[in-house]
C-alpha cells in the first residue's frame, strides 16, 4: 500500500496538517499537490507549534522527503520565511524539493488579487489576496512563470520583463501602483539563488519511488468543497483540493492510488462567503468557535460555524473515493448536551438528500438534523477506541453508515498522540 491521499472532506480547517504529521513517520515522500500559501495546517509536537503554509507536515520526519509538487503556485519569499521560523524550531528536518513546474506568485499577484475583490462590492468571495487565483489565471493564460525558469537567470530576466509590462498596465486599470522591474528583478534573484537548490523534476522521482513500493502520502490542502470543478462555485479555490488534483498536480498515475482518506472535523466550519447549509449563528455556534478555537491558520478571520453535514460529507465521499474517513476534534464537543448531524436539505419545500452541485441552489437550503446525545468527560487522554464514550461511539457509527465509509481515525487532542487508530491497514499507522 505505497500511496496514500488526505483529502480535507468539506470546506477545509479540518486538522489535515496534524494527521499528515501522525502519518508521516511511515512515509518515505509527502506530496503537496495544490494550491498556494492561502492554506494553513498547524502542528503541535516536542513542546512547539508549527504553522506550514506551503511545506508539507512531513517535514518534521527527517528521513521523509517533502515535495511541492507541479500543481502548486508558490511565494519565494513566503516559502523562504517558514522555512526559515522552522528550521528555528527543529533543526533536524527531511530533504525538501520543489517541482520545475510549480508557478510562482509576485507581488503583482497579490495587489490584484486584493483589487479585485474590492471591486467585487456585496459580491466578494473571501480570498486571502495571497494571490493564489492571479496566479492560477496565469497558468491557464500561459503566461505564468515557473520554477525552473525562475532560479534560471538566462531565463527569467526576459520573461519577467515581457510579464510585468503587461501586469503594470492591467494594475493601472484596476487603480493599482505600478511595480518597478529593477527592484523586483534585484528582490527575486536573491529568493531564486537560495530557492534554486532544491527544484528539480521531481514528478519522475516520486513516480519512481511508487515503482519500488515505498510509502507515498499525498496532502491535499484546503478542502474537496472548495474545489475549482466540484465545490460550491464561484465560493471555491482555483485548484483541485479533491483527490483527483493528487494526479493532476504530481503526474501521479490514478491506477497507482491506493487509499484515500477523507478528514472530517466532528462539527463543520467555513472561512470566507458561500452556502454553510448547516452554519449556527448567536451563542452556539460562537460556543462551538471558542471552544475548537476556530480561527484561519492563514489570515486569523474567525471560521463560520455549524454541525456537521453528512449530506454534502457522502457528497465528497462519492467525488473522491474515500477509502476511509478521519474524524478530528471530538474534544472540542465533549461538554455540550447534544450534537447534531444533518442528514437530509429541505429547499423550496422539498426534501434532497444529496448536495445540489448550483451553489444558489445550496444557499436556500435548510438542514434536518438528528439530534444525538453528547459525550461527557475529558476524552484527551484515551488511546485505544474502548476507552471512549458509547455516545461518541454512536456518532461515529452514524458517520459510518450514512456515509457508507468506515472511520479509520480519530482525533481527540492536538498532540500526536491524541490520534487513535482504528483502521491500520486503511491509513498505515499502527
Amino acid at each position: 500500500m505505497p500511496t496514500l491521499i488526505i483529502v480535507g472532506a468539506l470546506w477545509g480547517d479540518e486538522a489535515k496538517g496534524k494527521l499528515v504529521d501522525v502519518l508521516a513517520h511511515k512515509a518515505k515522500w509527502t506530496v503537496r499537490y495544490s494550491g498556494g500559501n492561502n492554506a494553513g495546517h498547524t502542528v503541535r509536537t516536542g513542546g512547539e507549534t508549527f504553522h506550514f503554509h506551503l511545506i508539507p507536515s512531513g517535514i518534521l520526519h527527517p528521513d521523509c522527503t517533502s515535495v511541492l509538487g507541479g500543481g502548486m503556485v508558490i511565494c519565494p519569499k513566503a516559502l523562504l520565511e517558514e522555512l526559515q521560523t522552522t528550521r528555528s524550531k527543529a533543526a533536524n528536518l527531511g530533504e525538501l524539493m520543489i517541482s520545475a513546474s510549480a508557478h510562482v506568485v509576485f507581488p503583482y499577484h497579490r495587489q490584484i488579487d486584493a483589487l479585485e475583490e474590492s471591486l467585487r462590492g456585496d459580491s466578494k468571495i473571501g480570498t486571502t489576496s495571497r494571490g493564489i487565483g492571479p496566479a492560477y489565471q496565469d497558468k491557464a493564460a500561459r503566461t505564468g512563470i515557473r520554477m525552473g525558469e525562475f532560479v534560471d537567470p538566462a531565463r527569467f530576466g526576459p520573461r519577467l520583463a515581457e510579464t510585468l509590462e503587461y501586469k503594470n498596465a492591467l494594475l493601472k486599470l484596476l487603480g493599482g501602483e505600478s511595480i518597478d522591474y529593477d527592484e523586483l528583478f534585484d528582490e527575486y534573484c536573491g529568493y531564486a539563488a537560495q530557492i534554486k537548490p532544491f527544484v528539480a523534476d521531481v514528478e519522475v522521482r516520486v513516480n519512481k519511488a511508487i515503482r519500488e513500493g515505498e510509502n507515498v502520502l499525498f496532502e491535499g490542502a484546503q478542502g474537496a468543497l472548495l474545489d475549482v470543478d466540484q465545490g460550491t462555485y464561484p465560493y471555491v479555490t482555483s485548484s483541485h483540493p479533491i483527490a483527483a488534483g493528487a494526479c493532476i498536480g504530481t503526474g501521479l498515475p490514478p491506477g497507482s492510488v491506493d487509499n484515500v482518506l477523507g478528514v472530517c472535523v466532528a462539527y463543520a466550519t467555513r472561512v470566507g462567503s458561500g452556502p454553510f447549509p448547516t452554519e449556527l449563528f448567536g451563542d452556539l455556534g460562537e460556543r462551538i468557535r471558542v471552544a475548537g478555537n476556530e480561527y484561519g491558520t492563514t489570515t486569523g478571520r474567525p471560521r463560520r460555524c455549524g454541525w456537521l453535514d453528512l449530506v454534502a460529507l457522502r457528497h465528497a465521499c462519492r467525488m473522491n473515493g474515500f477509502t476511509s474517513l478521519a474524524v478530528t476534534r471530538l474534544d472540542v464537543l465533549q461538554d455540550f448536551d447534544s450534537v447534531g448531524l444533518c442528514t437530509e436539505y429541505e429547499i423550496d419545500g422539498e426534501t434532497y438528500d444529496w448536495m445540489p452541485s448550483d451553489s444558489s441552489i445550496l444557499s436556500r437550503a435548510r438542514a434536518v438534523y438528528s439530534m444525538l446525545p453528547a459525550w461527557k468527560g475529558d476524552i484527551g487522554g484515551a488511546r485505544r477506541k474502548d476507552e471512549l464514550p458509547d455516545n461518541l461511539l454512536t456518532f461515529l457509527k452514524t458517520i459510518e453508515e450514512f456515509t457508507d465509509r468506515p472511520v479509520s481515525m480519530l482525533s481527540i487532542g492536538p498532540s500526536r498522540e491524541q490520534t487513535i487508530v482504528l483502521r491500520p491497514d486503511l491509513c498505515w499507522a499502527n
